[in-house]
C-alpha cells in the first residue's frame, strides 16, 4: 500500500470517535488474519498441485478398471 493510502486510512480512523477506532482496528486485524491464512492456503495448494493432479489422475484409473469402490462414511 503506498504511503499516500496509508495516510488516508489513518486519517479516516483519526476522524472516528476512539471507540469505534477500536472496533474498526479489531475487524480490520481480524481481516488480515484471515487473508494471511489464505495466502498460507494459497501458497500450500501450489506446492502440492502437481501430486494432487497425480493422486487424482491415479484414482481415476482405479474407478475405471473397477478397482475402487465407494466410500462408506458410516464406517468412520
Amino acid at each position: 500500500m503506498s504511503s499516500t493510502n496509508i495516510n488516508t486510512t489513518v486519517k479516516i480512523l483519526e476522524s472516528l470517535p476512539e471507540p469505534i477506532q477500536d472496533r474498526v482496528l479489531e475487524h480490520l486485524r481480524e481481516y488480515i488474519e484471515e487473508l494471511r491464512d489464505e495466502m498460507k492456503w494459497d501458497q500450500s495448494f501450489r506446492k502440492t498441485r502437481n501430486q494432487l493432479s497425480r493422486i487424482a489422475k491415479e484414482a481415476k484409473k482405479e474407478i475405471k478398471a473397477g478397482r475402487a469402490k465407494p466410500l462408506d462414511i458410516s464406517q468412520l
